[in-house]
């Protein structure tokens, strides 16, 4: 696929005029949050935007209907959130989230601020599209099938498989070497790409990028697939303290309960499913952050039906989208009709809101663009200008 534009992903100095108004996305590097620069966010969404923050599936947070970009702009600046005016939307990287607090070949929250200072004292890279993406995995394969151009995936305490266009390259890697050699495969990509966006369109793209490193590639590589891996609720760390995962209905969470988040001083993930993980809690305090949090809606129930489902942004936040895709997918929550796998689902066309009962893991889309659609199996249910469409998934 060519592609005759620059990309339009939007940042906090480049917004995207959505239909309901100006939209900015922050960036933030292994979905990592201190509960201080949480408070800003909260305090940003409430004074300049709608009132609410939005989760997105690269860790990353979107503020909407914002009415002073020059204030936000200020302001994440001086919370450590903007810390680049060229690089900003190139900061891409999802990691494993609970990496380094259960489970996991090796600690990969370490190796991104290595990658996120290597990305911004590259000029070079400041070109990349904003769509890129680099994943760092701990071996426990959450991320790794999560669609990214370039990536690692420990396959041992001190061992990395380099990941291109989401395929393993078979190139393996010491860790002294691993940070380096994802910026040198940024470095060729952005050399040979041309019009294409992403390492996956480029033709031969990993072929091509393999034979510029100075790595031999092996025979053996690994199967990646996609997992739906949550975490969600009580998370017993391999350190004795405890972290809460809790699910964010529609991924959308109001500035007030933000800040609920943010007073419990400890640190926090933006994770890919658009949930948070709240880390480091002594087990006393734990049960008592999930006995405020939990009545001002966060999840930690992993078998609740929210959890199941995933949306764009509908009307009004999107002008081609046929209806209120988050208020149909609310209806269908609240009435019980979002079902467990297995359950059978509605099937047809030109279907009303109303009598929609489907099971498993879903994506309601206002149109047939379906944007935000996340990787691997799920039922596809998606407006038109008659009704809905439903196409289950494999």
């Amino acid at each position: 696929m060519t592609r005759s534009a620059p990309d339009s992903c939007p940042g906090v100095l480049r917004l995207h005029e959505a239909a309901d108004g100006p939209l900015a996305r922050v960036r933030l590097p292994g979905g990592r949050l201190t509960p201080e620069q949480l408070q800003v966010l909260a305090e940003a969404a409430r004074d300049l935007g709608n009132g609410a923050l939005e989760l997105t599936s690269r860790g990353n947070i979107q503020l909407r209907q914002l009415h002073d970009a020059t204030e936000l702009s200020q302001r994440l600046t001086a919370a450590g959130l903007l810390p680049s005016t060229t690089h900003e939307r190139v900061r891409n990287i999802l990691a494993s989230p609970m990496s380094g607090r259960v489970g996991g070949w090796s600690d990969v929250h370490t190796l991104v601020p290595l990658l996120d200072a290597g990305l911004q004292d590259a000029p070079a890279l400041a070109e990349l599209p904003g769509r890129v993406l680099f994943t760092l995995d701990d071996g426990r394969g959450d991320v790794s099938g999560l669609g990214g151009d370039i990536g690692l995936h420990a396959t041992a305490a001190d061992e990395y498989a380099l990941l291109l266009g989401g395929l393993d390259s078979g190139i393996r890697l010491p860790g002294a070497d691993a940070v380096p050699t994802v910026l040198a495969a940024a470095h060729v990509f952005q050399d040979l790409r041309g019009h294409f966006w992403r390492v996956r369109e480029l033709p031969d793209g990993v072929a091509r990028i393999t034979a510029a490193l100075p790595h031999t590639p092996g025979e053996e590589t690994l199967e990646l697939g996609v997992r739906h891996d949550i975490p969600i609720g009580w998370l017993d760390q391999d350190n004795g303290l405890v972290s809460l995962g809790a699910g964010v209905p529609l991924a959308t969470l109001p500035a007030r309960t933000a800040e609920f988040v943010a007073a419990t001083g400890r640190p926090l993930l933006v994770t890919p499913w658009r949930s948070l993980v709240i880390t480091d809690l002594d087990e006393d305090i734990a049960e008592t952050v999930a006995g405020v949090l939990a009545p001002l809606g966060l999840i930690f129930d992993a078998t609740s039906p929210w959890l199941r489902v995933t949306a764009c942004a509908g009307r009004p936040g999107c002008a081609k989208s046929h209806t209120d895709v988050r208020a149909d997918v609310a209806a269908a929550v609240t009435t019980g009709r979002v079902l467990p796998a297995g359950a059978e689902t509605t099937v047809g066309t030109d279907l009303d809101a109303g009598e929609l009962e489907v099971a498993g893991r879903q994506h309601w889309s206002g149109c047939d663009r379906r944007c935000g659609r996340p990787a691997g199996p799920v039922t596809e249910v998606t407006a038109g200008p008659d009704g809905y469409t439903i196409t289950p998934g494999d």
